[in-house]
């Protein structure tokens, strides 16, 4: 089932990247913060190269002025979400978060079989905003788009 506004995020292992790669728990990235996280199908694809993660990259300043927590979520592993951030000149704080396995993934319900583009199971290309550990603001998108997921479509749905 997909995680919906107004319920918890649930708490697994996942590695964080900042630069150098870290292990941590969804359940303290997310407590007592104010966090957009968005997911994509992958690093290094198309769309979520040139369109996904670089809006939030221009307009990171404008969630850091509201105090917000920029995440962004992939089905990679670590040293693939690292090597991308570098690609992307991703800004210190805007945290990549490694799903290997996709368990972080599968616990918000929004996974995505991507066998049949030979991607195995991927994030689904969503966006959802939280406030101390609780769900606000959850846009999932339709395939192959990316329109209520974007920076801009995100900073007009949380409206502070």
């Amino acid at each position: 089932m997909t995680i919906q506004p107004g319920d918890t995020i649930p708490d697994t292992t996942i590695q964080v990247i900042d630069g150098a790669i870290r292990p941590g728990h969804t359940g303290e990235l997310f407590a007592g913060r104010k966090v957009l996280l968005f997911g994509l199908p992958g690093a290094f694809t198309p769309t979520c190269s040139n369109k996904h993660l670089p809006g939030y990259i221009s307009h990171y300043a404008e969630f850091q002025q509201r105090d917000i927590n920029v995440m962004c979520l992939a089905v990679n592993d670590a040293y693939v979400m690292q090597a991308w951030a570098a690609a992307q000149q991703v800004p210190a704080g805007l945290l990549m978060l490694a799903d290997g396995n996709a368990s972080f993934t599968r616990a918000l319900g929004l996974e995505l079989d991507g066998t049949a583009f030979g991607m195995g199971l991927r994030t689904r290309r969503f966006a959802l905003y939280a406030e101390d550990d609780v769900v606000r603001v959850l846009q999932v998108e339709a395939p192959g788009e990316l329109r209520v997921s974007s920076a801009e479509a995100m900073l007009a749905a949380i409206g502070h």
